[in-house]
């Protein structure tokens, strides 16, 4: 008896032995194998500098992940995300025999850039991002949240420089899947967030993980913007700026079978583009951009609706997510760009009544 004793408890012992000694090393081998597969990334690496294993919760922690532009053009990350919290579900996993996990990223940041070339520009272009989430585990997460996030678009050459940014984003996105085989596959994700630190906006989409976004239905409301917070913006892509106003924008774009349809509405609000005063002071502005100024302030004064004092127009956004060489939400992040652009250009129109 005490020899069969002492059996059991030196296999007792040198399992847990074996479980301690698995969770010094764990750390470790997970961090090695996501370096690895984020060090090959098409355009892109990634790198993660620290990773922290809690195996008895199903779950482990992502200290430190960047994703970059291989040819280092571009100044900012792609991906910047301090912290990334995955648990899995043990229940799925013992009954359904699959891997569904809650991910939870704080603080993460993503910046795209425009930098006049493909070369300095940052899109998300040049890497199947599908195809990395594949490498590394056909997985299906319940739930996406992000947490204080934060949303940035640059411009590092365009004079003035363009910095346009979202901050506090809150956002969740529900049941994302790679696993090709599964029925039902319609994500969903809905978001809030800060605007130029000042002005509310909400997001919501419905689409499927898998169709390389050629399906989808996404909306996207902000309201009180600042109008001289985009000023910036405004000169670069527009060559005018505001000296006071409010605006609201509405976006509605859907996707079917690739094609895409859906409009961009700026609404703006006791507008001020021209003052001869400040062009005066502003020895850096030239004679043709005050020209030009005053023309579009001269369209705003004209065509506003005079009683409500505010102006709209609506862009229309159309055209094919399957272009050469870009990616299907690259070639939709272009044609929304190109529609904000043809927005500030537009001559604005009297809103038309409506239900609202």
């Amino acid at each position: 008896m005490k020899r069969r004793y002492s059996g059991l408890l030196w296999i007792v012992a040198i399992l847990v032995a074996v479980l301690i000694a698995l969770d010094l090393a764990l750390p470790y081998l997970v961090r090695n194998y996501l370096n690895d597969k984020l060090a090959d990334m098409g355009d892109y690496r990634g790198q993660v500098t620290d990773v922290d294993v809690a195996l008895w919760r199903g779950a482990y922690k992502i200290n430190g992940l960047q994703i970059v532009k291989v040819d280092g053009k571009v100044p900012v990350p792609f991906v910047k995300a301090p912290l990334i919290d995955l648990a899995v579900s043990w229940h799925s996993l013992w009954y359904d025999h699959a891997v569904v996990a809650r991910v939870q990223f704080s603080k993460p940041e993503l910046n795209f850039v425009d930098g006049g070339s493909q070369q300095a520009s940052q899109t998300g272009k040049g890497t199947d991002w599908r195809e990395q989430l594949g490498k590394l585990l056909p997985i299906t997460l319940n739930e996406v949240r992000i947490q204080d996030g934060k949303i940035a678009f640059h411009n590092f050459t365009s004079k003035p420089a363009v910095n346009l940014y979202a901050t506090e984003v809150n956002a969740s996105f529900y049941n994302l899947t790679n696993v090709v085989d599964k029925g039902k596959r319609d994500a969903s994700f809905e978001g809030k967030a800060l605007l130029l630190g000042q002005a509310p906006l909400e997001a919501t989409a419905t689409f499927d993980p898998l169709s390389n976004f050629e399906d989808f239905e996404f909306r996207f409301r902000a309201k009180d913007i600042q109008l001289k917070r985009l000023n910036d913006f405004a000169s670069a892509y527009g060559k005018f700026d505001f000296k006071a106003g409010t605006g609201a924008v509405v976006i509605e774009a859907q996707a079917e079978k690739g094609q895409l349809s859906g409009y961009i509405k700026p609404l703006l609000r006791d507008v001020e583009v021209f003052d001869w005063k400040q062009d005066v002071e502003n020895k850096d502005k030239n004679i043709f951009r005050s020209i030009w100024e005053a023309v579009v302030g001269t369209s705003e004064t004209v065509l506003k609706n005079q009683n409500k004092n505010q102006f709209a127009t609506r862009v229309e956004l159309s055209g094919s997510v399957h272009q050469q060489n870009i990616s299907a939400f690259s070639a939709f992040l272009a044609i929304l760009r190109n529609g904000f652009i043809q927005a500030f250009n537009a001559r604005y129109e009297q809103p038309k009544p409506s239900a609202d």
